[in-house]
């Protein structure tokens, strides 16, 4: 199979397009080595693919490169909760208008097949029970409720505590920030183009993606590259509001094998969304915890606070990456973590000034 992988120089297209070429694939590597992302040079796991320097934005580019190719893996995107709310043009800019070029030149060229990087973060404050009414919205946290340290989200109908649930893939989808909006369009896009053309789109929601060639030293890094940074310092890690609200942590070698079993499976009709995830939930404050240990630095502080944008508590139900794609994760948390410790990141990315 040729696949056409974008962002394949970044930390998870990186590693899909190894996983591809192992598998005796042909990758057409593409990736604007966006500043939020890329630091220096181009690094060495990136060369092996003679990468094309260019963005999905340019419709002539991608009509270079698109003929002869089986199915696009989609990972290029501008990612993270950003730094305010001025990045809102370049999140749309790249993540969707981005996407809307590509799917065009899809179509122009006949290929049907996309794998599209999606997020849990369209799901905003995931699934919640309550014991008098079942499966509910949370209300808002509200802010005086965050300064007081009450950071649990309660029944929107009677006020009472809730239990987090895994969320599914049907659940609704409420997007919290600018970066969660930009998913969410970009699932739509792919939706409508798989409508209009009759391809099919696996669309993999990922949880909380850690590991090897992770960016550091950086606001859009994830919260586990931000942790390991602050240990290496020798400053301890900072927890937001008291650090156990709850993730699925997933090791990006399980991410990049989701991907391959998505390329390889018979499309669906239309878009299907599945998570991605390890199904195995932990703490904020437990995976601090585990890689200060790992690393031999200063336990975790918790600083309490909320950002805007943050959610309490958002686990995946894993079971129909499972029953479609035969994807379950292999790298444990404690495992994974240990391993983090020590694992190349990529050099440290330019900031804006």
């Amino acid at each position: 199979m040729r696949v056409l992988v974008t962002g394949a120089a970044g930390f998870i297209g990186s590693q899909v397009a190894d996983l591809l070429v192992a598998e005796g694939h042909e990758v057409v590597a593409v990736d604007a080595l966006l500043p939020q992302a890329h630091g220096g040079e181009l690094p060495d796991w990136s060369r092996r693919h003679d990468p094309v320097l260019g963005d999905v934005r340019d419709a002539a580019l991608l009509d270079r490169l698109l003929p002869g190719v089986d199915a696009v893996c989609h990972q290029a995107a501008m990612v993270g909760h950003g730094l305010d709310p001025g990045d809102a043009p370049d999140y749309a800019s790249h993540n969707d208008y981005g996407t809307a070029v590509l799917l065009a030149a899809m179509y122009r060229a006949g290929v049907d097949r996309l794998v599209l990087a999606s997020s849990m973060v369209v799901y905003g404050e995931g699934r919640y029970e309550c014991a008098e009414h079942g499966t509910v919205r949370p209300a808002p946290r509200r802010p005086a409720d965050l300064d007081a340290g009450r950071y649990d989200p309660t029944c929107r109908q009677c006020g009472a505590a809730l239990t987090p649930a895994l969320v599914p893939e049907d659940a609704p989808l409420e997007p919290r920030s600018t970066y969660a909006a930009s998913k969410v369009a970009q699932e739509h896009l792919a939706a409508a183009w798989a409508r209009q053309t009759g391809g099919g789109v696996w669309a993999l929601r990922y949880h909380n993606v850690y590991g090897p060639r992770m960016p550091r030293d950086t606001p859009y890094a994830g919260v586990a590259s931000i942790f390991r940074s602050a240990l290496a310092d020798g400053r301890p890690p900072r927890l937001l509001e008291d650090g156990r609200q709850r993730r699925d942590f997933v090791h990006v070698a399980d991410v990049a094998r989701a991907n391959l079993l998505a390329l390889t499976a018979p499309p669906p009709e239309g878009l299907v969304p599945v998570n991605v995830c390890s199904g195995e939930p932990h703490s904020v404050g437990e995976l601090a915890t585990t890689l200060a240990a790992a690393m031999g630095g200063p336990a975790p502080l918790v600083v309490g606070g909320a950002r805007p944008a943050d959610v309490r508590h958002i686990v995946a139900d894993p079971r129909r990456a499972a029953e479609l794609l035969g994807y379950t994760a292999r790298v444990r948390f404690a495992e994974g973590v240990a391993a983090f410790a020590t694992d190349p990141l990529r050099e440290p990315a330019a900031l804006p000034a």
